[in-house]
């Protein structure tokens, strides 16, 4: 398995200076969140490194399921972007967000939920016109997110013939046992992060209640080949992680 680490721990902090760190402790991996102080990716800077990437397209201000066509059509076109990122500077992994409720959406779900679906297909064609390999993600339990269900994740990457990233701490707080977490063969890209199930708090691996020996253990026994990026949400977060995967998984 391959450990990757995600840019969240440690934005706002240059780029060149968190890939100098990664490459210092030996990560393989760096996923940079395409949005600023990362939205402007330079290529030579990057392949000036050991390091290989992958991109996690923008969140802020960025919702592919609007139903305002001007916003969605926005939205659509940042992820585009990051998938030409993406080729630029050698990566073959984009994950994407499924996009969001509006404050005011409720009423029309099903026009939403079309958007999101209508958007994802754009994406990933797009995408696979570049080589790239596009990965859903799934959500934790907020109620204006699209996708907190793995299943309906499984089934909209099979209609679309996509991909999955599992993310470890939305499925936790969703009420997954690792078992089901990994129930799909769509999933090629995973987010690592701990939390006690009630709030996605992106803790450091291993610090909360996350049953991790036994999702590498369940990791190891499906062959899963793809990477483990550590997504949590401070420096001090993403040492105890490394820290703790290096130990359990004897790298």
């Amino acid at each position: 398995m391959k450990i990757g680490v995600s840019t969240l721990a440690l934005s706002p902090t240059p780029l060149e200076t968190v890939l100098t760190g990664l490459e210092d402790r030996k990560v393989e991996y760096c996923e940079i969140m395409n949005e600023y102080p990362y939205n402007d990716i330079d290529s030579d800077v990057v392949g000036s490194y050991n390091l290989k990437i992958s991109i996690h397209s923008p969140l802020s201000d960025v919702n592919i399921a609007s139903y305002n066509d001007r916003m969605r059509t926005s939205s659509v076109s940042a992820i585009k972007n990051s998938i030409d990122t993406a080729v630029s500077v050698g990566s073959d992994v984009v994950v994407v967000h499924p996009g969001q409720v509006p404050i005011l959406g409720k009423k029309f779900i099903d026009r939403i939920k079309e958007h999101s679906l209508e958007s994802l297909r754009e994406c990933s064609n797009y995408a696979d016109e570049n080589g790239i390999m596009i990965c859903i993600e799934n959500m934790p339990d907020f109620e204006e997110l699209l996708l907190r269900d793995l299943n309906e994740v499984h089934n909209v990457a099979e209609e679309l013939d996509s991909h999955i990233t599992l993310d470890v701490g939305h499925a936790y707080n969703m009420n997954f046992s690792v078992e089901e977490m990994l129930s799909s063969p769509r999933i090629k890209h995973i987010h690592l992060s701990d939390n006690d199930g009630s709030y996605d708090s992106h803790d450091a691996i291993g610090s909360t209640n996350i049953d991790f020996k036994s999702l590498f253990k369940e990791l190891k026994s499906v062959n899963y080949d793809g990477i483990l990026v550590v997504e949590v949400k401070d420096p001090a977060a993403l040492t105890e992680s490394l820290d703790y995967i290096k130990n359990e998984l004897k790298i």
